[in-house]
């Protein structure tokens, strides 16, 4: 999260032991790569009280290598390598439960079926963009989940299967949609618009942890990419909030000083909740808040 490299978290490790008092000893960085290799982190568990509304989708990671430095110096520049990152997230809590790292060549349809065995809860449906829109896509998820709706937007040259009159698939009932509706009307009418939580994700795991690879080796590779989705997972937990009531009678527990009535003006009279010029706070609120701190 802190983008170091590895001396420089044995640094940071010190420095915190040394905050806290206590006396431990920290592995130099040499050791942390070297664990990195058989390092076990614990997979991604759903939060999710039902059937998961899986979102998939794929970016690139650069390989750190020579840095502008080294190029400057002798004047020579190298095509830098890339990897392929396949992600699962879940559509309702934004979680990463799945996640592949792949050579830049490796197609995005070939990696669902590693995703789906990295997720051990049902799910509700499966959606991903075009690149998805393969033969075996639905079998590949009927066979591990046969309620699951696969969600994937034909290509503008896909035809109806030679069975789509007398037992139509999902990709046939969505390409039948598509020519009634239009494609923003199947995008609607499907729930497709969700794909943009994974786009999010990426975005997030990009800003958050960065978009290159400091590891040497494949095996590193992946451990560096299972540490940084364990973390993005811990940061996302208590910003996630539970199911919607539709009642609005359950108070939120991610955000309990926004539930008290006097924070938000209910209670108070009007002139209490005037702001003050420069502030934007009314003396209401404030003592409002001092009381509750």
């Amino acid at each position: 999260m802190f983008r170091l490299a590895l001396r420089q978290t044995e640094g940071l490790i010190g420095s915190i032991l040394h905050l806290l008092g206590l006396d431990l000893a920290v592995p130099d960085y040499s050791t942390l790569s070297r664990r990195a290799e058989t390092l076990e982190v614990p997979k991604p568990c759903s939060r999710s009280r039902g059937p998961v509304h899986l979102l998939v989708d794929s970016t690139g990671l650069r390989l750190c290598g020579p840095g502008e430095w080294l190029i400057e110096k002798h004047g020579t520049r190298r095509r830098r390598s890339w990897r392929k990152l396949h992600i699962g997230v879940n559509a309702e809590t934004g979680q990463i439960l799945a996640s592949e790292l792949t050579t830049h060549d490796v197609d995005d349809d070939s990696q669902v079926e590693p995703l789906l065995d990295q997720i051990a809860a049902p799910l509700a449906s499966f959606i991903g963009d075009g690149a998805y829109d393969q033969a075996g896509i639905d079998g590949t998820v009927g066979k591990r989940h046969p309620d699951a709706d696969v969600i994937v937007p034909p290509r503008s040259t896909a035809v109806l299967s030679e069975t789509a009159e007398i037992a139509p698939t999902q990709r046939d009932r969505h390409l039948q949609s598509v020519h009634e509706h239009g494609r923003m009307g199947w995008q609607k009418q499907s729930e497709y618009t969700r794909r943009a939580l994974v786009e999010a994700a990426i975005s997030r795991l990009k800003r958050v942890i960065g978009n290159g690879l400091r590891s040497r080796t494949d095996r590193r590779r992946a451990t560096e990419i299972a540490i940084a989705v364990h973390a993005l997972n811990r940061l996302g937990a208590g910003s996630v909030r539970p199911p919607a009531d539709p009642c609005n009678t359950a108070p939120c527990r991610s955000t309990p000083a926004l539930n008290n009535p006097a924070v938000h003006g209910a209670s108070m009279p009007h002139s209490a909740r005037e702001p003050v010029h420069g502030r934007g706070v009314g003396p209401g609120l404030r003592q409002t808040l001092s009381q509750d701190s």
